[in-house]
């Protein structure tokens, strides 16, 4: 099988760690194109002596932590880093990564600490100083919009846990958007498919189309969503989630939103 063969399941993850970190669609794949350009101009370079997965995870972090890339919406990724400037002040950059690639991207302690170069207990002061510091800065009001009520519950009960107060829980389009409306939200959590056969994702479109929120999507078929054909979001949690997961793809959405920076 060919690198490219062994690599290609990866992406769609890849894809979705840099947004996250980034927090924008085109500087996160910027980033991607880079480190695959980096790996395509110099294959023999590539880490052989660790999974593929995490290879290709490394040779991203390289580029990331040594480069500046260009970004075709450059207005958008200028936006999004003069709100991560206000709060990376207090938290460096290093602590997101070592969040998200553990509680978003599912790597262990260890796999972490090769990737970003710390020792792992560092690693585990790093989640903790994240999500303790972006947690205290991101307080904000959250719409849940998902039809299956364990589910919804189990949320519900993260974004409280975190802080958090919950506007509401809707279970179709139209109740996401008349809640919305009612009571306007600093971060929208929303399923795919909705109790009566409804889209979350038309429900979000109709949401933007009258303000700007972040929005995180919550799906069983993330590869559906990060296709690289149509517009893809930024967060994404896979079913079934981690609570760790879910907390992460929060503190990083809100990391970014300028709503919720501290005056």
């Amino acid at each position: 099988m060919s690198l490219g063969q062994q690599l290609a399941p990866h992406l769609p993850f890849l894809r979705r760690y840099a947004r996250a970190l980034t927090g924008s669609q085109s500087h996160g794949d910027a980033y991607v194109r880079a480190a695959l350009e980096a790996i395509v101009g110099a294959p023999d370079q590539f880490p052989r002596d660790v999974d593929p997965r995490l290879g290709l995870y490394r040779t991203f972090q390289a580029i990331w932590n040594s480069a500046q890339v260009e970004v075709d919406d450059a207005a958008a990724a200028a936006a999004g880093e003069a709100v991560a400037q206000a709060r990376l002040a207090k938290i460096p950059s290093i602590a997101r990564q070592a969040l998200l690639l553990t509680a978003m991207e599912g790597f262990t302690t260890e796999d972490a600490s090769y990737l970003i170069g710390e020792a792992p207990d560092q690693v585990e002061a790093l989640v903790a100083e994240a999500l303790t510091e972006i947690e205290r800065q991101t307080r904000t009001e959250v719409l849940i919009i998902e039809d299956e009520p364990i589910i919804a519950m189990d949320i519900e009960t993260i974004v409280r846990d975190l802080g958090h107060e919950v506007t509401g829980v809707a279970v179709t389009r139209d109740e996401a958007v008349a809640q919305a409306m009612a009571r306007r939200p600093g971060l929208v959590l929303a399923d795919i498919q909705l109790a009566d056969d409804s889209s979350g994702i038309d429900a979000v479109k109709d949401i933007l189309e009258k303000f700007s929120v972040p929005v995180i999507f919550i799906t069983a078929f993330p590869e559906r969503l990060l296709t690289g054909e149509r517009p893809e979001p930024t967060f994404l949690i896979t079913k079934p989630f981690q609570r760790s997961t879910v907390k992460a793809a929060i503190a990083q959405a809100l990391f970014f939103d300028e709503a919720t920076v501290p005056a």
